[in-house]
């Protein structure tokens, strides 16, 4: 049974404190989702914390927000023992882009995972499927891929393993949604759908800049200008 999307009554896991994790985290709460943040490392608690605050913070200054940055923030807890999250529903892996680290992560949630869990990874690279056989529950595996910064970003790609069930596709699809984003559906192909056009136009970006073509600021002026995109390519590869 796929668990209901009432937010009052349903916990999140956010697996990794970094950048990706701690929004991620942001936009749960800030749909009123209780979250936990879980990360191995103590040092990178407060750093995820003040990450949070300081957007919230900037949002609410912008009249961005339905509720206070603080109301928000109350709403989310951060924890170092992955045990703390036995009690959650919904578990985001995203953690840094290491198959061993990830396969570490899922490896440790199989044993606190429930029969009713719905589990997702962030990866914007990984395969769906090699993903969900680390875990005992794989047609409840799927993939959500936030955009950077995932407050402000719409896009969710939504990714379909060998072994996701439907009703597990059908889940995340609306609870990207009620996240206030816009889902895209995506084979579980290398790069999935945004990547795999995005890294290869960087790429020719850097060999123009590398062959001298143009300066940096040129060619993401011409990018800019003549394709409408809002930054550059080789200002977007700094940024990421």
């Amino acid at each position: 049974m796929i668990i209901n999307t009432d937010n009052k009554n349903t916990k999140v896991a956010v697996i990794g404190a970094g950048q990706m994790g701690s929004g991620i985290a942001q936009v749960f709460a800030t749909s009123k989702y209780e979250v936990k943040i879980y990360d191995i490392s103590e040092k990178i608690i407060p750093i995820s914390r003040n990450r949070i605050k300081n957007s919230l913070t900037k949002l609410e200054s912008k009249e961005l927000l339905v509720e206070s940055s603080e109301k928000i923030q109350q709403r989310i807890s951060y924890q170092t023992n992955i045990e703390e999250l036995t009690d959650c529903d919904i578990f985001i892996e995203s953690a840094f882009e290491d198959f061993s680290i990830k396969e570490n992560i899922f490896r440790k949630l199989s044993e606190i995972l429930k029969p009713t869990s719905l589990i997702a990874s962030n990866t914007s690279s990984y395969s769906i499927t090699a993903l969900s056989q680390l875990i005992p529950y794989s047609d409840r595996f799927i993939g959500f891929h936030f955009m950077n910064p995932p407050p402000l970003m719409e896009l969710i790609e939504i990714i379909k393993g060998l072994y996701t069930s439907e009703k597990t596709f059908s889940f995340f699809w609306k609870l990207a949604k009620e996240l206030g984003k816009i889902p895209v559906a995506s084979k579980n192909s290398p790069g999935f759908i945004l990547n795999r056009i995005l890294i290869p136009m960087i790429n020719e970006a850097i060999y123009a800049l590398q062959e001298r073509i143009s300066t940096a600021d040129q060619i993401d002026a011409a990018m800019k200008l003549g394709a409408n995109h809002p930054i550059g390519p080789l200002a977007l590869a700094v940024l990421i």
